[in-house]
């Protein structure tokens, strides 16, 4: 069997990159024939088709890149097995997607999401994301590299940092952070809450937007965000740096960060809602505050990318849940909690890092995909080419 691997390669420091080298990487130790490349790289792509001669394409995303995905693979005669995240709500590719003999999706949330919209599930399998638990893993706070990131960010020994990791805080759920910790704050003020954000056409604005709430709730001088490029290397030492990683956020097809943050011993606080349920145990690895609003959507503007032949409006008979609001309170009594009780703190960061060997090594999770395309897929596309 030869695979074809199709993600962001080479790969940033982003989730859905990440999500597919550590597949590669796990597939290579397990001495499978396999090659990565980009998700949208033709040429290269045809011509892996050409002298590789791959069986099977495994693409990492999400329904809306099913060209690159599904369709490009199968005009060389390749099977594509997508492992796909939601977004939303699924567009014009049901039939591309009830086609296949199998889907991976990343939670069970995923799953009824696609469900939900139109796609079978009796060839989705729920494959959850692996975690490089070498690299991420527990440090002691006097670790020089450790120190010096809480150096770097200004943060003082006797201050808890409070981090969230995303691509833009607010759909991370900092502003319900925010809103939380000024609740708390004359109980206990020596915290600080970091935000690190990637640089999009987006961020700027948003992170103007969330400033000004930290403003108007007078928390602004214990509020920080930071962008710019990270590489994966510095990230486990940004995890250990904190005391708690805060991110109850708005929609969550899995929660990367809430994994790799628990492979770092450190407590979680999110909610109580899609894919994050499934990777954060509550009351034993962190806490999930309850859902304070379901955001619903009636209708949907579509085009080309929505697998639509024009751009239009889709309204749906009954109103699709795309995302979530956390309960503040929820949020303001489980911080406190875990700002005050350090052996609370330290109890559920250990079960959480065990919680993640368990579940979400990226060795297991290859051997899993790779049993599951054994599984599901014909005899006849799994012998060497």
């Amino acid at each position: 069997m030869r695979i074809l691997l199709l993600y962001e390669y080479p790969p940033p420091p982003a989730g859905l990159a990440t999500q597919g080298h550590l597949l590669y990487r796990g597939l290579r130790e397990l001495e499978v024939e396999c090659m990565p490349v980009h998700l949208t790289g033709t040429l290269q792509k045809e011509w892996l088709y050409e002298w590789f001669e791959p069986n099977i394409a495994i693409g990492v995303g999400f329904w809306g890149q099913m060209p690159e995905l599904v369709i490009h693979p199968r005009r060389f005669g390749v099977e594509p097995v997508p492992w796909l995240v939601a977004d939303g709500w699924v567009a014009n590719y049901q039939d591309e997607l009830n086609s296949l003999s199998l889907i991976l999706t990343t939670s069970g949330w995923v799953k009824e999401t696609y469900v939900r919209d139109g796609v079978s599930p009796d060839r989705m399998v729920v494959q959850p994301i692996g975690c490089d638990l070498d690299s991420f893993r527990p440090l002691p706070r006097d670790h020089r590299k450790v120190r010096a990131v809480r150096d770097v960010l200004g943060v003082p020994d006797n201050v808890k940092l409070i981090l969230t990791i995303g691509g833009d805080a607010a759909s991370k759920g900092a502003q319900e952070m925010m809103r939380a910790l000024a609740m708390i704050d004359s109980e206990y003020p020596n915290w600080r809450y970091v935000c690190k954000v990637w640089n999009q056409e987006r961020t700027a604005k948003q992170n103007a937007l969330d400033l000004e709430l930290a403003e108007e709730l007078g928390i602004r001088e214990k509020v920080s965000y930071v962008d710019g490029v990270l590489s994966r290397e510095f990230m486990p030492f940004l995890y250990n740096a904190c005391d708690i990683y805060a991110a109850p956020s708005r929609q969550e097809g899995f929660g990367m960060p809430h994994v790799e943050a628990q492979a770092c011993g450190k407590p979680v606080l999110s909610v109580d809602a899609m894919g994050i349920k499934e990777t954060v145990v509550h009351g034993e690895t962190g806490f999930l505050a309850r859902v304070a609003e379901w955001v619903a959507i009636s209708e949907a503007e579509v085009d080309e990318s929505a697998g639509y032949s024009e751009k239009r409006v889709v309204r749906f008979e009954e109103p699709k849940v795309v995302a979530v609001r956390a309960d503040v309170e929820d949020l303001a009594n489980y911080v406190l909690r875990l700002l005050v009780d350090d052996d609370l703190a330290m109890l559920m960061g250990r079960a959480g890092r065990s919680h993640v060997e368990a579940n979400f090594d990226y060795r297991k999770v290859a051997c899993s995909v790779l049993n599951l395309v054994r599984e599901h897929l014909p005899t006849r596309l799994l012998a060497a080419a």
